[in-house]
């Protein structure tokens, strides 16, 4: 691994002296800087990429078991009819678990690249390739979460027009559950966008 050195040259003026008498004398002094601070940034951007990294990966963890186990079934119910709610009866809900069990997988898989980040704080490909990761699943929680919340939001709201009823009143723990999940989602969705720019910014700097 090559590392580059900056060096600056200053021209300092010395009184003449009985040996220099007559005679205008300049010496050029020569000074390196050491690229030691620049690399220390670096292992503190990888350490704090890392943090980061553990924090989406509960969030999208505690998104996906919330709704995967969001399920509530009425105390009462008639001779045909059973009064129940769960996640899987909603194509949106289902693409919600399964976009943030995405997510948390490839948070898993990403923190020993993570972890090369702070011991090679130079290797601008890594940066780059979970840069380009984190683009798409910035994307890919982002609509799931979308589209989770529009669904919370006519559970506890309805729609007259398209007589989609409020079922919020009955089922409160299910959407209790589930909004617990949107902002779950939301949350790893907003680490995401961070990681991104901090990617960004780290590769720029490089």
């Amino acid at each position: 691994m090559n590392s580059t050195k900056n060096t600056e040259e200053t021209a300092i003026n010395i009184p003449e002296s009985k040996s220099t008498k007559g005679k205008h004398v300049v010496y050029t002094a020569t000074t390196t800087a050491t690229p030691h601070h620049q690399a220390r940034w670096k292992r503190g951007v990888g350490i704090f990429d890392f943090i980061l990294r553990i924090c989406a990966l509960v969030a999208a963890l505690a998104a996906t078991t919330t709704m995967g186990t969001t399920d509530q079934t009425l105390p009462f119910f008639t001779q045909f009819f059973q009064f129940q709610a769960s996640y899987d009866d909603l194509p949106t809900f289902t693409f919600f678990v399964v976009a943030n069990a995405i997510a948390s997988g490839y948070l898993v898989l990403s923190l020993p690249f993570s972890i090369v980040g702070i011991v090679r704080p130079h290797a601008a490909g890594i940066k780059l390739l979970l840069l380009i990761l984190d683009t798409v699943l910035v994307a890919f929680t982002t609509a799931a979460a979308a589209a989770a919340a529009a669904i919370v939001y006519l559970a506890h709201n309805g729609n007259s027009n398209t007589n989609w009823l409020a079922i919020c009143q009955q089922f409160t723990d299910f959407c209790q559950r589930v909004s617990g999940a949107v902002v779950a989602s939301f949350i790893a969705a907003a680490i995401f966008i961070f990681l991104v720019v901090l990617s960004a910014v780290a590769l720029r700097r490089h």
